[in-house]
């Protein structure tokens, strides 16, 4: 019994493969040789220009990319519509597809994340995603307070001067330093022995 379900269930998959690649070859077919492709792979054709043609308006964003250890964070600052609300005093900023409070369990961290908004006194006229990866949670949160004080000057260049003199846009550069031979860390040494 298992053996006939097998040999039914690859035919199905060579079926799709073949459609996958009618699609491909007739996208741009002329309306003469359109009669001649098969209903079913016409319909898929149609959804598909549909979906293209459909004009989103995306919103306007200011990008850029903020590092502090081995963390890399990829920040995109928004300003803010009228209908995006907020409970208190916190900024509207999404961190791997979470809410900035929610990724980072810790105040200071939290804290971190929003100094450089903080000291422009924007919490809330401002909505940033990001998208963060390798290091620590503190790397990280450094990460994101670097990018987002570098979008904030490409958005006015008037903030720089306020976020250079706060040291945001400096990137932090020290990192963990390399072990050395004959050690057990980068300046631990094994213990002495007199004989």
């Amino acid at each position: 019994m298992p053996k006939t379900i097998n040999k039914i269930k690859k035919p199905v998959k060579k079926i799709k493969s073949i459609k996958k690649k009618a699609i491909v070859k007739t996208t741009h077919v002329k309306d003469a040789e359109a009669e001649k492709i098969p209903k079913e792979i016409a319909a898929i054709i149609e959804v598909e220009s549909e979906g293209t043609e459909k004009n989103e308006k995306k919103e306007k964003y200011f990008q850029a990319v903020g590092r502090r250890k081995e963390s890399v964070a990829i920040v995109r600052l928004y300003t803010k519509k009228s209908t995006d609300t907020l409970e208190g005093d916190y900024a509207l900023v999404k961190v791997n597809d979470k809410d900035y409070r929610e990724y980072f369990s810790d105040a200071n961290l939290q804290g971190i994340v929003e100094s450089a908004l903080r000291k422009l006194k924007s919490l809330n006229r401002f909505k940033a995603t990001v998208k963060v990866r390798g290091g620590g949670m503190a790397g990280q949160a450094d990460a994101i307070k670097h990018g987002l004080a570098r979008t904030l000057v490409l958005f006015d260049l008037n903030f720089r001067k306020k976020l250079k003199k706060s040291g945001f846009l400096t990137r932090d550069s020290r990192v963990k330093e390399r072990r050395k031979y004959g050690l057990k860390k980068a300046r631990k040494a094994g213990q002495w022995s007199k004989r």
